[in-house]
């Protein structure tokens, strides 16, 4: 079994803890969906946040939906002028007997942005939800 990385990311509306929760939740449960992933074969997560969203910590969405054993990692993401903001992201390392080119990447609310190379019409492996 191989680890391959996963990645994803959202934004928020509002710098609250819910909607801080909610928006990692649904990126969460978007990316063991779309990647068939269960919770065990998560081997750990190291999610970012940009400086704007500092009411919640986003591993308390993962906690929430059961990843109680599974390490988790908040950090800050670098302030880049001009860059997205309200931005949480996430990098999942994940047990698998999957190709790296089978892994499908995540990005909602305005993230599709961050990877303009994965155009989703071209690209198989390439999830967004353009809400």
């Amino acid at each position: 079994m191989t680890v391959r990385g996963i990645r994803g990311a959202t934004t928020a509306d509002s710098n609250t803890k819910s909607e801080i929760a909610a928006k990692t939740r649904e990126l969460l449960e978007t990316l063991v969906a779309q990647n068939g992933v269960r919770i065990e074969d998560i081997a750990s997560a190291i999610f970012s946040v940009t400086d704007d969203l500092n009411a919640e910590f986003p591993a308390v969405a993962a906690r929430e939906l059961g990843w109680l054993y599974t390490p988790l990692f908040c950090t800050l993401e670098i302030p880049v002028p001009g860059s997205l903001r309200s931005c949480i992201r996430v990098l999942l390392h994940v047990n698998t007997e999957r190709r790296q080119d089978e892994m499908k990447h995540v990005y909602l609310y305005g993230a599709e942005r961050l990877r303009p190379d994965l155009d989703s019409k071209s690209v198989d492996r390439f999830y967004t939800s353009k809400k």
